[in-house]
């Protein structure tokens, strides 16, 4: 009989990619509510299509531009750290060996392993790859798979853009007595949606993550719809 096969994703793999999964759904939501907010409040003020149309693209592309370059700015700086981490280890690896095995065989007898399993392992780990086995034992770092700026940049962009596109179509395709209506009803909805698929991802209750994110929206966007109304009504 043949074995199962088993295409299970496990460690950093899965690890990295529900990272990724759940940064996009944040920059989804975060997309959402900020344009949903900036909509609505113009709305409060004026019925004009252009005004909606032009106030939605500059949220859009405002906070796409601004969501890449925060992730950009932070991935890099992590990505230097973990690069000047490797770099120590490296340099210690070469000036003092045997301090640096005797390191790396407490770190694997602190994870569990005897005394002497943890010596033999760590001496066949230093074998075929210093630098890798202190880098995953020690730092946590894997040296092929450092944290990419560029791909965080781009995730965090379209995933803003993706979630920012639903509250600026949904308050300039309907007609104009049905325009709130449609985006209040779409953003809750979509809300509700994001916040099922944070909690999911992180094994929380979804009940909870879908009641916060639908007040917080319904909060952003009747505080900037009635700062719309009053400054309309001001004649501003």
């Amino acid at each position: 009989m043949t074995e199962p096969t088993h295409d299970e994703a496990h460690g950093g793999a899965l690890g990295s990619r529900l990272n990724w999964l759940r940064a996009a759904v944040l920059g989804a939501n975060d997309g959402i509510v900020s344009t949903a907010g900036l909509v609505v409040g113009v709305a409060g003020a004026t019925e004009n299509r252009a005004a909606l149309l032009t106030a939605g693209l500059a949220g859009l592309l405002a906070g796409s531009m601004s969501m890449a370059a925060g992730e950009y700015v932070s991935v890099s700086t992590q990505r230097d750290s973990e690069r000047a981490a490797l770099a120590l280890e490296r340099r210690e690896l070469r000036e003092q060996p045997e301090a640096e095995l005797r390191e790396l065989t407490e770190l694997l007898e602190a994870r569990g392993l005897s005394r002497a399993v943890a010596r033999e392992a760590a001496e066949q780990l230093t074998a075929r790859d210093a630098l890798r086995a202190h880098a995953r034992v020690e730092l946590g770092i894997d040296p092929d798979e450092l944290t990419n700026p560029w791909n965080a940049a781009w995730a965090s962009f379209l995933s803003f853009t993706v979630g920012a596109l639903l509250p600026l179509l949904a308050i300039v395709l309907p007609p104009a007595g049905w325009r709130l209506t449609v985006t209040v009803v779409s953003v809750l909805a979509a809300l509700a949606l994001t916040g099922w698929s944070s909690a999911r991802l992180g094994a929380a209750d979804p009940g909870r993550a879908v009641l916060r994110n639908a007040v917080g929206g319904a909060l952003a966007m009747g505080v900037t719809y009635g700062a719309g109304t009053l400054l309309g009504a001001a004649g501003v």
